[in-house]
């Protein structure tokens, strides 16, 4: 017996994708266009097939079973006094992620600047098992699918009523380890049939993967690269991420090197700064020395406190002298004060708590 055709949401197609589509069906390719214009532009953006009056009832029905739309469901979202927003989506199994906006900062882009920034999740848990972070307490579930890393970005501007005009793959999960879905994904949100978002004004995270930072280096897009490294000594960041026992500092940064090198790129390294862990004045001339050998920027972010786990920010006077290290070591260095930090907005918190109320109830 023939294998089962399994259905691929249409959010996970591009659009040579669903032309072959329609062309298995008979049906002309034009109507790909049609179909991408229904479900990308913001006009329209339906989320259903019946919606897409242009096209035949019965191509309609036909399309619905083998690409059916699935938007995750909203559970709630939560408003921050700055104005940050995150979203807890259900998706079609049940499964929770976060999804969090976050306006411009006057400090960094002005008064007048239109900057808002989607903070993007690509796996439901992770794996990876970072010691300061929320998002792995209950360990890893599963990976996310394009159509649902390209969904949170269609839901935040349909919920908020704004264009969202930056992208940060820094959610929950870790982005390099679905590499396949993940880039698929960007190339949805970069195409202009789909959302049209620029790859500059994009940036992935990772917690040091070597070999996709290389393979992604080998892209065209030209996705902006952010290592969260918050360690710069082997000691130290073994200590906190485990996977420094598997990639160490010295092979993330010619990893690094690589990818600079090939995009014509600055690299930002993300330093959360915990107290007693990695703010010492040493970790930051070595973090100094690293940075400036790639010609990178820093984002150093206190930590955000995070119930059930040990670590603390440093107090404002520590956060400032480790700032001071690597400005006057001639690096771009900058202190990011959390946003939404009374909204639970340190990845995995919101949803783990409404995971247990769920569980309690």
């Amino acid at each position: 017996m023939p294998e089962p055709v399994v259905p691929i949401p249409l959010h996970a197609l591009t659009l040579e994708d669903l032309e072959e589509s329609l062309t298995a069906l008979e049906q002309p390719a034009y109507r790909a266009k049609q179909i991408m214009e229904w479900a990308y532009e913001r006009e329209k953006r339906v989320e259903s097939w019946e919606a897409m009056k242009n096209l035949p009832a019965v191509l309609r029905s036909a399309l619905a079973e083998k690409h059916p739309i699935r938007i995750p469901g909203v559970v709630t979202v939560s408003g921050s006094e700055d104005t940050t927003r995150k979203f807890l989506l259900r998706l079609h199994d049940g499964e929770l992620i976060e999804t969090v906006l976050i306006p411009a900062s006057p400090a960094l882009y002005g008064e007048e600047s239109d900057r808002r920034t989607l903070c993007v999740s690509s796996q439901v848990g992770c794996a990876y098992g970072c010691k300061f972070c929320a998002s792995g307490l209950d360990g890893w579930k599963r990976h996310l699918s394009t159509d649902e890393i390209v969904a949170q970005v269609l839901l935040a501007e349909k919920i908020s009523g704004e264009r969202i005009n930056n992208l940060v793959f820094m959610g929950m999960g870790e982005p390099m380890a679905n590499y396949k879905n993940w880039l698929k994904a960007v190339s949805i949100l970069n195409a202009p049939w789909g959302v049209g978002l620029g790859a500059r004004k994009m940036t992935v995270s990772t917690s040091g993967l070597v070999p996709q930072i290389r393979e992604l280096a080998d892209q065209s897009l030209q996705i902006r690269l952010a290592i969260s490294l918050h360690g710069a000594s082997d000691s130290v960041r073994s200590e906190i991420m485990p996977v420094n026992q598997k990639y160490p500092v010295a092979e993330l940064m010619e990893a690094c090197a690589y990818y600079s090198e090939r995009k014509k790129q600055m690299i930002t390294f993300e330093y959360i700064l915990i107290e007693g862990v990695n703010d010492a004045p040493t970790e930051a001339k070595l973090l100094a020395e690293r940075a400036r050998g790639l010609r990178a920027k820093i984002n150093l972010i206190p930590y955000n406190t995070v119930e059930g786990l040990p670590w603390k920010r440093p107090s404002e006077p520590v956060q400032e002298e480790f700032l001071s290290i690597l400005r006057n070591r001639g690096i771009a260095a900058t202190i990011r004060r959390e946003k939404g930090h009374d909204i639970d907005a340190a990845c995995g918190q919101l949803r783990r708590r409404i995971a247990t109320s769920l569980k309690e109830d």
